[in-house]
């Protein structure tokens, strides 16, 4: 950007004005009184006193580009978008460390090869290489990063929408169906919006994302039959078609439900209760380690025989058989191997449900407190 000045007398009161060229630096302007446009450059006559800045007029006319830091910091200002990207970087983050701990757990879970912790990482080694405990992890990343944003954000969202609803309905009463002269108010305002939104969480992330926890499984379990994420797709497509994706679908959802509903019921007690017994209004970062990974562990513990039973049917096909249904899996599986069988893997899925729940939380706050921060919203 080129400018120059020049005095030029003006009636009779001897004001000079300044010619401020706004333009190209290869552009040069000639010498003349008030303002014109010459080759699509701007020439402006300003008034030149001694305290005019002209460098300064001439910034406030000027265009400049977009702010692509703003629009950005506008994107992320919004509250529902900071969780959902909260929610997407923490399981990431996580997932990536602790790969192995899921590659164990999925095979013990499932009847692969050994029973014991450190015998199926001995088997893994031996047979894959290093890589194969990581075995899958395209997919569970890809699988993990929509899934945590869904369950995270959706958590959040419906927690303080049923939140605010029931503040509504202390006010205005609550909703009633009316059959006839018969007239029901629904105890909603009985309901906690903890538990509804966990509950919320677990069934949108389990319908948006099964397709890629089939794939993640059958990519673990077998990886022979299923060498890449692309050629797992299609044989599972050109064999049981679009249901194929969704196998084992409701066992899922059954499965998921109390534990997802535990799972964030347990985390925002304890996290509450700790913080008014000791007076906080907000936690280290070691402390939410601990308290998420307590959540997981007491989450898993109670739905952990429905684990069993859902991850049954979903690979039943690969072993040659397949229960009817959650049912007729949890049956099969107590006959064979009685009550333990029905915690088999219990104490791997632990061992990975622990740590990964702990630092997914920790993961999650602190991203949170990144990019809802007050200094986005000024």
């Amino acid at each position: 950007m080129g400018m120059e000045e020049e005095g030029v007398a003006r009636g009779g009161g001897g004001k000079k004005l300044a010619l401020a060229s706004i333009g190209f630096a290869d552009v040069r302007v000639g010498a003349g009184a008030g303002g014109g446009y010459k080759e699509d450059l701007l020439v402006v006559g300003l008034p030149k006193d001694d305290d005019f800045d002209v460098a300064k007029v001439v910034g406030d006319v000027a265009v400049g580009l977009p702010d692509v830091g703003a629009a950005v910091r506008n994107f992320l200002r919004n509250r529902e978008v900071g969780e959902f990207v909260s929610g997407a970087l923490a399981g990431a983050m996580t997932k990536a460390v602790l790969a192995p701990l899921e590659t164990i757990r999925t095979r013990m879970v499932v009847g692969v090869g050994s029973k014991h912790i450190f015998g199926s990482f001995v088997e893994i080694v031996e047979q894959n290489g290093w890589q194969g405990l990581w075995a899958g992890n395209t997919i569970n990343m890809l699988r993990i990063i929509p899934t945590q944003a869904l369950e995270l954000g959706t958590f959040e969202c419906v927690k303080r929408s049923m939140t605010e609803a029931q503040e509504k309905w202390k006010e205005d009463g609550c909703p009633n169906i009316q059959i006839g002269n018969l007239k029901i108010e629904l105890p909603l305002h009985l309901l906690s919006p903890i538990a509804v939104g966990g509950a919320a969480a677990g069934i949108i992330s389990t319908l948006v994302c099964h397709p890629l926890e089939v794939l993640k499984d059958r990519l673990t379990v077998n990886r022979e039959a299923y060498p890449s994420i692309g050629l797992a797709f299609n044989k599972i497509y050109q064999t049981d078609g679009i249901g194929g994706l969704y196998a084992g679908l409701c066992p899922t959802l059954v499965g998921m439900l109390p534990y997802s509903t535990c799972y964030y019921f347990m985390y925002e007690t304890i996290k509450t209760s700790y913080c008014r017994a000791h007076k906080k209004k907000s936690l280290s970062r070691p402390e939410l380690l601990i308290i998420g990974a307590l959540s997981g562990l007491t989450a898993s513990t109670i739905s952990f025989p429905l684990e069993v039973a859902r991850k049954r049917l979903m690979v039943g096909t690969l072993q040659g058989k397949c229960p009817p249904h959650m049912i007729a899996a949890l049956a099969e599986v107590f006959q064979e191997e009685g009550i333990k069988g029905l915690y088999r893997g219990w104490a791997a899925s632990s061992l990975k449900v622990m740590p990964t729940s702990g630092i997914t939380w920790m993961f999650y706050e602190a991203w949170k407190d990144i990019l809802l921060a007050p200094e986005l919203h000024t």
